[in-house]
């Protein structure tokens, strides 16, 4: 329900986010894109687009809080904002850079 070129931006964010699921799957040798399809029917599935499932390398279950694995809501947030900020900051050298460019230095 996002217009305009937000809309793009927010896209990509999430995205970025699929990567975290699809380097623990290819890093366990079990099919990345398999495991992420599974993921997301789940949510489908049950209607629930929550935060708690992910990939397991040993056993079936990809529900997080069935094999007791608990993380502070607080601490994903922190974990969002830095990783945005590291992207802020690495756009605005690329603009300095960019900028310099044509500068002849």
């Amino acid at each position: 329900s996002v217009s305009g070129v937000d809309q793009y931006a927010i896209r990509a964010f999430a995205d970025a986010l699929d990567d975290i699921p699809l380097a623990l799957a290819e890093n366990a040798g079990l099919s990345p894109i398999l495991e992420l399809a599974n993921i997301k029917s789940r949510q489908l599935s049950e209607e629930n687009p929550r935060i708690g499932l992910g990939v397991d390398c040993v056993e079936s279950s990809v529900d997080m809080r069935e094999q007791g694995v608990f993380e502070t809501l607080i601490g994903k947030q922190q974990q969002l904002q830095l990783a945005t900020q590291v992207v802020k900051m690495i756009l605005k050298i690329d603009d300095v850079i960019t900028t310099g460019a044509g500068e002849g230095y």
